[in-house]
């Protein structure tokens, strides 16, 4: 495969291979891909935890019912 990226990320991956970071073009590639999906995946989780956190304000603030675990379990199992 043969990409394109333009100067200014040609200069940053020749900078990180001038660190020491990686050996050559396709590990820092390769690197980056991983760091970006580990983003993401930080990402997913926290949007997550903010949704649980303002179910779990809704339910203190009375606003959602809740009910406990053996009533889901009836009801899942109908």
């Amino acid at each position: 495969m043969h990409i394109s990226i333009g100067p200014p990320y040609e200069a940053a991956i020749k900078r990180i291979i001038e660190k020491g970071y990686a050996g050559n073009q396709t590990e820092v590639i390769r690197q980056a891909i991983l760091a970006y999906e580990r983003m993401l995946e930080d990402e997913e989780l926290m949007l997550v935890h903010w949704a649980v956190m303002a179910e779990v304000s809704e339910i203190d603030a009375k606003k959602t019912p809740s009910c406990s675990i053996d009533e889901v379990k009836k009801l899942l199992t109908c």
